[in-house]
């Protein structure tokens, strides 16, 4: 229920279509709540305050018809304008960032502004009665469609300014980048698994991981697309409640073929057609990427920006350049995070879930694989990234971590020397790798003087 609910949610907040049908759902409400109480209301206001409009059935029509008449010019504008931005992002940017945009709720907000005033207007419109024997002017509700269009104008002015702010690269890809931080609190939290598997009491004796496979039941793919959303929470309820270990073996953004193995359950004996049908409910399948449970994804969207800059036709090593220093601080937060366990356990520390786990150096390869390939005739993006590493590397404690942020350090250096035909950036590429190099080195080695040192203090102490 939940991925269905993740599979549905997921499409409606990157629709233009979704918050403006809300917004003009109000307004026929708002519409029928302010002509009814208009008669009452309007003496008192009048009285108190003398704010409302005192115009006779002819001025209030002309009104509301200007009022409407605008308001539904101006968001054929608002959607030219978005459509146009649209056009600029995928062409500058690349098209996997076309649904960012499209989730922005200030454009759709935006929109449903002037559908929702021009609707209001239009059923006010409608309730005014010229004939003197039943002359109905609902002064109220006209006063209400002047405010809404004054705010209308309010709204126009910062969509402008929120148009040409969020189209510009920088502000970009520290969306994106500001995203992916929030997705490694959520991905990567303090304490996840509980370290080693627990074999359950009816392993054979042969062994758990080698008989897995022969006594497990696959749970198939039904269509083809990416995996976008597994519910983890679910997952392992089901696994509690029949008794079982569930293997997964596909991990969200990986793109499944029709009839692959998502999943296996074990043993085979306890996987029914209704259970495996229950199970493979759980997994959602997408015809695009998604970044909820996809930590690559956005580091994906960050690298395309930085390779698209790098190519002939833009040219732009100083946006690379920031893509570059953003990744720079994902890894730092990525770098400082325990990596998840790939083993669940249920509350009796029984083993159920086995799920592939993200790792430092995949995501590091992630990041700078694509890059480094694309900048090696670019000295000032190379030197960056190279300095990028030597950040990195003091936030890294993890032999395995260090030792990818030095293998990229290397490839960066070496595909540099081969390039660059000016010695001088040759030399800066050569200190800055050397520098990379003793940062990883000296962290180390503090790392191993600390564990030593605390070695030496516990048996001091014994």
């Amino acid at each position: 229920m939940r991925g269905q609910l993740f599979k549905y949610w997921n499409r409606v907040r990157s629709s233009f279509w979704f918050i403006p049908a809300g917004m003009a759902g109000l307004a026929v409400v708002l519409a029928l709540v302010s002509v009814t109480v208009d008669e009452p209301l309007t003496a008192w206001l009048s009285l108190n305050l003398g704010w409302t409009f005192t115009g006779g059935a002819e001025g209030a029509s002309a009104v509301l018809g200007i009022v409407a008449g605008s308001m539904i010019t101006i968001a054929g504008v608002v959607f030219s304008m978005t459509l146009v931005a649209l056009s600029l992002a995928s062409s500058q940017l690349g098209p996997r960032l076309l649904r960012s945009f499209m989730r922005d709720s200030t454009t759709q907000v935006v929109l449903g502004t002037f559908i929702a005033t021009f609707l209001y207007c239009l059923l006010v419109l409608r309730t005014i009665r010229r004939a003197e024997e039943a002359a109905f002017v609902p002064h109220l509700s006209v006063t209400l469609g002047v405010l809404l269009a004054v705010a209308s104008v309010g709204v126009l002015i910062y969509f402008i300014h929120h148009v040409s702010v969020s189209i510009q690269a920088n502000e970009t890809v520290a969306r994106i980048s500001k995203e992916l931080l929030g997705r490694i609190d959520q991905l990567f939290p303090e304490h996840i698994g509980r370290g080693a598997p627990m074999i359950p009491e009816e392993t054979p004796d042969e062994g758990f991981s080698g008989t897995f496979e022969k006594h497990a039941r696959p749970v198939e793919a039904g269509a083809d697309g990416y995996l976008q959303f597994i519910d983890g929470a679910a997952l392992l309820s089901l696994a509690v409640e029949e008794d079982v270990v569930i293997r997964l073996e596909r991990k969200p953004g990986t793109y499944v073929v029709a009839s692959c193995p998502l999943a296996l359950i074990w043993p085979a004996s306890r996987a029914s057609d209704r259970f495996t049908d229950q199970v493979g409910s759980l997994f959602v399948l997408g015809n695009q990427r998604s970044s909820d449970q996809d930590i690559e994804f956005g580091i994906n969207q960050l690298v395309e920006i930085a390779v698209r800059a790098l190519s002939p036709s833009l040219n732009d090593p100083f946006t690379a350049i920031t893509c570059v220093d953003h990744l720079g601080s994902v890894l730092c937060r990525l770098a400082t995070r325990a990596m998840p366990s790939r083993y669940r356990h249920d509350h009796q520390n029984q083993l159920r879930v086995i799920a592939p786990a993200n790792t430092f150096p995949e995501i590091a390869d992630a990041a700078f694989n694509q890059i480094r390939q694309y900048s090696r005739s670019s000295a000032a993006v190379t030197i960056r990234l190279l300095e990028t590493i030597a950040v990195v590397a003091g936030f890294a404690h993890r032999p395995e971590d260090r030792a990818t942020l030095l293998r990229h350090a290397e490839m960066i250096s070496r595909g540099a020397m081969e390039e660059l035909p000016e010695k001088e950036d040759r030399r800066a590429v050569e200190e800055r790798c050397q520098a990379a190099i003793r940062l990883c080195s000296e962290t180390a080695a503090e790392q191993q003087h600390a564990a030593d040192s605390s070695a030496a203090d516990a048996d001091a102490g014994r």
